[in-house]
């Protein structure tokens, strides 16, 4: 096979580390196009954050690595970055504008938690990752994104307002050790929300720039299902990390999940994997009961080149203890079910962070 094959450059370009990441450029999903001719190579890569000398550490790796690949004469790198700079052409082709995307103080890592359709199971898995990263001995918050139908209060045992700081700032309440915030802390009862778009991108910014979150290593945030103003608001306000995919094993889950998918890339979002949710059932009787058939997720990220993060089982405990406030991995860390959970969690605390704690025992929850 010759060294100038596509696959062997990627190899190479696995060894280029997102400046302060552990992970790769490649797996980042950055490296967007790569052409050779005889002895040359020519790669395009595209940025999300303006940060100018990430940009020329990742160039200069980059072509570094390159230029060891045997029979190798010319390396071209081209880096693409996101518009800062008011003026740019919104819209255009190849390129997005987040003239007001800023990181927020003391959170390291903001990472979406997505579905293409409604129904799969995305705000459970939210809130077990949240509790499984907790878990892990990582300071987490939950971010509740779905305006409309928020859940995340009950799942977490928790209805409080937000106090407010000497700022004016809002104190987000604390359940099971996650720091929350959700729209539906501010209703009462059962007080529908009936706003327009505008309304629900100004309170998304102001979820991600009022709230006093502290330090977090991560900030996990609770999508709605599809494309809308949810999604686009919170991709242009704040630098995402990463988004992870909640999907059901039928096709016409997995349909909608690639719009969902698509919609990450346009905003050059790295997909951090997919989660294949009610997976199989476990009959009384032992049998393992496939209801919505098997193996669609795992067979969709490897169609995509995206990780796998794993499979959920159709548990009626999962339901019992996320309809009680007492999600699963708080209520029992050790126990079957979480194990799954807390596989997901080590798997994305891997993906950020050298020396994590996959092998040895991790804190047990405090259940406050």
């Amino acid at each position: 096979m010759s060294s100038l094959s596509q696959e062997n450059i990627l190899n190479a370009l696995k060894a280029v580390k997102y400046p302060g990441y552990s992970r790769d450029v490649v797996s980042f999903g950055l490296v967007k196009n790569i052409a050779t001719n005889a002895d040359a190579i020519a790669v395009t890569l595209q940025l999300t954050s303006a940060n100018i000398e990430a940009a020329k550490q990742i160039k200069a790796d980059c072509e570094a690595v390159l230029k060891g690949l045997a029979g190798v004469r010319v390396v071209h790198v081209d880096v693409n970055q996101p518009a800062t700079a008011p003026g740019a052409p919104a819209g255009a082709a190849g390129s997005t504008q987040w003239a007001n995307q800023n990181r927020v103080p003391g959170i390291k890592r903001v990472v979406a938690v997505a579905s293409g359709k409604g129904g799969v199971g995305k705000s459970t898995t939210s809130v077990n990752l949240a509790c499984g990263l907790r878990h892990l001995g990582a300071r987490v918050g939950l971010l509740d994104c779905d305006i409309y139908g928020p859940s995340i209060p009950l799942m977490m045992g928790i209805n409080q307002r937000p106090g407010l700081n000497e700022q004016e700032r809002m104190i987000p309440p604390t359940s099971h050790g996650v720091k929350l915030i959700s729209m539906g802390f501010l209703l009462n009862d059962d007080q529908p929300v009936i706003w327009r778009g505008p309304m629900i991108q100004r309170t998304i910014q102001q979820f991600i720039t009022v709230v006093d979150w502290g330090e977090l290593d991560y900030l996990l945030v609770d999508l709605p299902p599809g494309t809308g103003d949810a999604q686009l608001t919170l991709c242009q306000t704040v630098p995402l990390d990463g988004g992870v995919i909640v999907t059901t094993p039928q096709e016409a889950s997995l349909g909608v999940v690639r719009k969902g998918i698509g919609m990450f890339e346009k905003v050059n979002v790295p997909i951090l994997g997919i989660v294949e949710n009610m997976s199989y059932f476990t009959a009384p009787n032992g049998d393992r009961v496939e209801i919505f058939g098997h193996g669609g997720g795992h067979k969709e990220a490897e169609r995509l080149k995206i990780p796998f993060l794993g499979e959920v089982p159709l548990a009626l405990a999962i339901r019992e203890r996320s309809d009680s406030g007492r999600p699963i991995v708080a209520l029992e860390p050790n126990g079957t079910y979480s194990a799954v959970y807390a596989d997901m969690a080590r798997v994305l605390w891997q993906s950020f962070e050298d020396g994590a704690p996959s092998s040895r025992p991790a804190p047990r929850i405090v259940i406050e």
